[in-house]
């Protein structure tokens, strides 16, 4: 009996071991990967300075904690696919000696692991990072880092103090008769409830996002990939623009006295630089299309407008098909579970191939939500630049991105893109049990979606034809909402015959 418990304690302990190794091995190379994306962006002016020290090395210090939180927020993306491809592989190969390390335990460890990391990085921290690159040292003080440190320290504490008044008097307003009076509910209640609202406001504004985002992706991926000549003839649409350029610069510094009299010299210029512009658009595409193969010439754009439409319309009629669920079946709510218990049966009705599909879905969704958060008029200006993103900017786009990062398991899980219920904390939200904020949550995501994805590819569709047919180069200004659809259908059926 007593070798039996010895034998099970070391199999425990072997077991913690592996799990621990298994997270250090992965969070360090997801480490390495956000260090080169970061250091690829930096502003490398402000990490070697040689008039003061000081501050370049207060500037890798905060950019090596910044990398540990981008590191956190792409593990945090990769918690639910991890998951769903660890119970198909698990459902594949159930007696495999080499797969006896993918088990329930690691996996809610890795979900544990980032619940806590990302609670730690939002609230202690990046706004340590912050303090410290703006600190300067107490007055009086002898100057250096640990000088930075102390008062970066002592401006954490009192935001922290702040910050647990607040959630203090927000609970005790909202649930006067659970209101905690002591310090001993500090972690089991005011810190999960503190996370809970800040994963609400990712959970919002991933609804105010993602839409736009979905919407966004088909002018982007059409701006990376070479579009097929079908009516427009850009040797033509080029050569045109060249004559009007040329014509344009001559009359502005060769013309007559008259000319100059009559002429608005200003709006000319204006016009001139104009149509210089569409000059340079045009040629970007003509050396792509040179480039590119016959393949991507002609199939590459099709294929990808497809496959994203395709996407686009699936994570739709998933979520119609989950407010069907949330009306019939209350297992349809999004809860939390302690085990997992993977390798039992697929979350998909549809076996592997679901599992794989809704692995995509949800880094599709992930991708477009960052798209429509750098592509809104209010974040835009945090979008980073290559070689010239200050310190301050990367705190802002790190801290943005773990947000919408920490918040994309129980977005995914509440629009029904996946059966994999939430592990550890992340099923402890307060939020998540209320049938109608799940339910509105849904409709207004499935609204906002079909709005956005209708505008687009009416809008995108007007947009080429108004420019294959020319109509782009009258003298009046045109639009997609001036000219009828019919009658960009009907010029363009008497343009081909």
């Amino acid at each position: 009996m007593e070798t039996d418990e010895v034998s099970i304690r070391e199999q425990l302990f072997h077991n913690r071991v592996r799990e621990t190794i298994i997270c250090v091995l992965l969070l360090t190379c997801l480490y390495m990967v956000c260090y080169l994306v970061l250091t690829h962006f930096k502003k490398t002016a402000e990490f070697i300075t040689a008039d003061d020290i000081e501050d370049a090395t207060v500037n890798k210090i905060a950019l090596w904690l910044c990398t540990f939180t981008l590191s956190v927020a792409v593990c945090a993306v990769l918690l639910l696919p991890i998951s769903i491809l660890s119970n198909e592989v698990l459902l594949t190969f159930p007696h495999s000696y080499y797969m006896q390390w993918l088990n329930g335990s690691l996996i809610h460890g890795l979900w544990n692991l980032v619940f806590l990391f990302s609670n730690l990085s939002l609230v202690f921290l990046m706004p340590f990072v912050y303090f410290f690159t703006e600190s300067e040292g107490f007055a009086g003080s002898k100057k250096g880092v640990m000088a930075r440190v102390y008062e970066a320290v002592v401006l954490l504490i009192l935001l922290a103090l702040l910050v647990l008044g607040i959630v203090w008097v927000a609970s005790a307003l909202l649930h006067d008769n659970v209101a905690r009076q002591s310090l001993y509910d500090l972690w089991e209640y005011y810190l999960p409830y503190l996370y809970s609202g800040i994963s609400l406001f990712g959970v919002l504004l991933l609804l105010l996002c993602t839409p736009f985002g979905l919407s966004r992706m088909f002018s982007v991926t059409g701006s990376l990939l070479v579009k097929p000549r079908l009516l427009e003839d850009i040797e033509d649409t080029l050569s045109c623009t060249v004559f009007e350029e040329d014509s344009l610069y001559r009359k502005l510094n060769y013309g007559s006295p008259s000319c100059w009299v009559k002429l608005n010299m200003e709006a000319m210029r204006k016009e001139y630089l104009a149509v210089q512009s569409r000059r340079v658009a045009l040629v970007s595409p003509k050396e792509m299309r040179r480039k590119a193969s016959p393949w991507q010439r002609n199939l590459g754009y099709p294929l990808a407008m497809l496959i994203l439409l395709a996407l686009t319309v699936m994570c739709v009629l998933m979520v119609c098909f989950n407010v069907l669920e949330l009306l019939l079946d209350e297992t349809a709510m999004p809860r939390g579970m302690e085990d997992p218990h993977l390798g039992m049966a697929s979350f998909s009705m549809f076996g592997s191939l679901g599992a794989a599909v809704q692995v995509l879905l949800i880094l599709y969704l992930m991708v477009s939500s960052v798209v429509g958060f750098y592509s809104s008029p209010l974040f835009c200006g945090l979008l980073p630049r290559v070689k010239d993103t200050n310190l301050t900017q990367i705190i802002a786009n790190c801290v943005s991105l773990l947000i919408l990062s920490s918040a994309l398991p129980v977005f995914s899980r509440t629009l029904g893109i996946t059966r994999f219920d939430l592990l550890g904390d992340f099923g402890r939200y307060n939020w998540l049990g209320n049938f109608y904020v799940v339910f509105l949550y849904n409709m207004l995501f499935a609204g906002l979606t079909s709005a956005s994805l209708a505008k687009t590819v009416t809008w995108a569709v007007r947009r080429e034809l108004i420019r294959a047919f020319g109509l782009d180069r009258l003298p009046i200004p045109v639009s997609p909402s001036t000219i009828p659809f019919k009658l960009l259908l009907a010029s363009g059926l008497s343009k081909i015959q």
